[in-house]
């Protein structure tokens, strides 16, 4: 009886064997009448983490300076995404202004690089020696557009001029106003330099350089 089965089972197991052949020799050769593979760029992430398709691209590059480079950019790495990048670099100016008026350098650190930081750290430490404290919120954003965007070998930097409005004031150890206003909201301009190696698995951009001025 237990020889029985056991030839029941090689035998069962022989015919799987030979269907799941039969299978790769379809599915793993060409036949000549495959659809041809869809020349579509995936150049971010959609909803959910899914990579977004975007339909053909041109080959042709942009001849604005600023679309020339995102277009470069995009085809370094494909999982650029323009209307991605604004949104985090909306969400990485507020979170980097807050972190600087409220001292936090573990915030700071990995978002800047080491210039940008050393400078934030130094107003930091002078407030913090004179017992100085900073308030600052966002209201909201007048604009936020890319100015520039080259590629420099495997490095994409993105600059972008934030049209913002503030609510900042530094107040002083005895709690009078050293500097600002916390009552008003005033209109400024950023200029903030963006960089990030397209060849490097870490998505993450770092601050290079900025520049404000009142508006």
């Amino acid at each position: 009886m237990a020889g029985s089965q056991l030839l029941e089972i090689v035998l069962i197991a022989s015919v799987a064997g030979f269907i799941l052949f039969r299978l790769y020799t379809v599915l793993g050769r060409r036949t000549g009448h495959e659809r041809p593979p869809q020349e579509s760029y995936r150049l971010g992430p959609g909803p959910g983490g899914a990579l977004k398709p975007l339909g053909h691209v041109s080959p042709d590059r942009p001849s604005d300076p600023v679309a020339s480079g995102l277009f470069d950019i995009g085809i370094a790495d494909r999982s650029f995404d323009k209307d991605q990048f604004l949104k985090g670099a909306r969400a990485a100016y507020e979170m980097i202004l807050t972190a600087f008026a409220a001292g936090d350098r573990a915030t700071l650190k990995p978002l800047l690089n080491d210039e940008v930081y050393n400078a934030f750290d130094g107003v930091i430490r002078r407030r913090q020696d004179s017992g100085e404290k900073a308030m600052l919120t966002l209201v909201g954003f007048t604009d936020v557009k890319i100015i520039a965007a080259p590629l420099k070998g495997p490095i994409a930097e993105i600059t972008l001029a934030y049209g913002a409005q503030l609510i900042s004031a530094t107040t002083k150890a005895d709690g009078t106003v050293a500097e600002g206003d916390p009552k008003s909201v005033q209109n400024v301009t950023d200029v903030w330099s963006f960089t990030r190696d397209v060849r490097a698995r870490d998505p993450n951009w770092t601050l290079v350089a900025t520049s404000s001025e009142p508006r």
